[in-house]
């Protein structure tokens, strides 16, 4: 990738994303200089970046994560996401999460970073650009494990075929890349973003809360590999302020800033591939949950959420079937999906990280109160009345930790279910909740075996020489201990 590719890409992320991006309709038509990096401004680059997470969060990590946590499956009448519940991915399928994350949206980040550590009215974007940069890694380290860190997005300073960190030195990075942010963000400034920010809007003190519950879910993810450092770095946190109100890009009906699921599915003829999966939807019927018709869609000539089994799709069924809902983004022929938000953290998965650590012994607080709290965010998101809903589940809250964690990380899968579908992958990996899981009738692995793992890109099997080697999707990431 040359370094006019790469400023180009930078500078113009928004328009290349115009069927994902939103509320940046006035970044679109800035005219920058592609030959000169110096040109393109921090608040324009900030958004590019933030649509360029969002895009691949909301769209590819959606399909992958909410298949294999078992809330969607393919639909018998189409056949695009076939190979998912076969468990039978290609490399090629990542080339472009990898490309939007590693090259695209850290390339902007960089550039962010840079120019607030030299002009001071960017320094506050900076601080965003920091911890957004540890999300960033994150997301693509949870995904595909060994990553290049140390040398990731420098293809400015020529090294385009970049060297492998280990997954242990990507968390250490995450974590100090956080610690930067913090230590830079200064809710008093009188330079905060306005409405570039996508996310906040320029508000510091949730950026710093953003931080906070970011640093805490990294944490979380070391619990069965490395417990020690994770309790440590959790009981430092003790005090902190967490998000309380769920961090997100909301989208727009308009042409090219559609939430990018939906845009997916417009550019694929409006075919409905996804529908319920039975492991999700009978778990949320047992239950009497009142968001079952939120996340899906009543099928036709019927009152209730009908669903079909894992990875079925080869059994055409006698009667209808439902749908994703509208305020997931996975209804292509309900205009309302347009308008489905791509959550980053939510404050329900906040509240569930803090019930967590303090059943473990981690923080200090009432473990019962705050995953009540996190039940009752997940309803308040969708403005769902939670009826006895919340009560009922506290009521059952057990005693012991290890059942208070199987609890909290099962109540924390009903609430993504469908807007968090790759951290709720994540969390399964990590845990082992939910355990009721079946394995997809579709399943090329076997018996009992799923993904825990993404593919590393086609396009680094075959264009850099300093790739580690091949995975297959039944090898484990680093953190997945358990």
């Amino acid at each position: 990738m040359t370094k006019q590719h790469i400023i180009k890409s930078a500078a113009g992320f928004l328009a290349v994303l115009s069927l994902s991006l939103t509320g940046c309709s006035n970044f679109l038509d800035t005219n920058v200089n592609p030959n000169n990096s110096d040109s393109v401004e921090a608040n324009l680059l900030l958004p590019s970046a933030q649509g360029a997470i969002g895009y691949v969060l909301g769209n590819q990590f959606q399909i992958y994560g909410s298949i294999w946590s078992q809330y969607w499956t393919q639909a018998p009448t189409s056949s695009q996401y076939k190979i998912v519940d076969q468990y039978n991915v290609q490399a090629s399928s990542f080339d472009r999460p990898w490309q939007f994350l590693l090259a695209d949206g850290m390339k902007d980040l960089d550039v962010v970073i840079g120019q607030g550590r030299r002009v001071p009215k960017y320094k506050q974007y900076a601080a965003i650009g920091l911890i957004l940069k540890a999300y960033d890694f994150q997301l693509v380290t949870d995904a595909f494990g060994d990553i290049p860190v140390k040398e990731a997005a420098k293809g400015d300073e020529g090294i385009l075929t970049p060297h492998y960190d280990s997954q242990k030195e990507a968390y250490d990075t995450i974590f100090s890349l956080i610690d930067q942010g913090l230590a830079m963000l200064d809710e008093e400034s009188e330079f905060a973003p306005g409405d570039e920010d996508l996310i906040f809007r320029g508000r510091l003190v949730k950026w710093r809360a953003f931080a906070n519950t970011l640093k805490l879910r990294a944490y979380m993810r070391l619990s069965e590999v490395a417990p020690t450092e994770a309790a440590a770095g959790i009981a430092s946190l003790q005090g902190a302020v967490f998000l309380t109100e769920d961090a997100q890009i909301n989208y727009t009906k308009q042409g090219g800033n559609t939430n990018p699921l939906y845009s997916e599915m417009l550019g694929l003829g409006l075919t409905e591939n996804l529908v319920a999966s039975e492991t999700n939807v009978s778990q949320m019927i047992s239950l009497n949950d009142p968001r079952l018709t939120t996340f899906y869609q009543i099928a036709a000539d019927t009152d209730k959420v009908v669903p079909i089994p894992q990875g079925s799709y080869n059994t055409q069924p006698e009667y209808s079937v439902s749908l994703p809902g509208t305020a997931v983004g996975a209804a292509p022929r309900q205009a309302a999906s347009a308008l489905a938000p791509v959550k980053f953290i939510s404050a329900a998965e906040s509240y569930f990280l803090q019930a967590e650590a303090v059943s473990r012994g981690w923080l200090t607080g009432d473990a019962k109160a705050l995953y009540q709290q996190g039940i009752a965010a997940s309803f308040a998101s969708y403005k769902v009345d939670q009826g006895s809903y919340v009560t009922d589940r506290v009521a059952e809250f057990p005693a012991d930790k290890d059942g208070q964690v199987k609890a909290i990380i099962t109540q924390k899968y009903f609430a993504m279910c469908g807007n968090q579908g790759f951290e709720a992958w994540s969390e399964w990996r990590r845990t082992g909740y939910p355990d009721f899981f079946v394995t997809s009738q579709a399943s090329d692995l076997g018996d009992g075996v799923f993904p825990v793992r993404m593919l590393y890109p086609n396009t680094e099997l075959t264009r850099n020489p300093n790739f580690p080697g091949a995975k297959v999707i039944t090898d484990k990431v680093w953190w997945d201990a358990k």
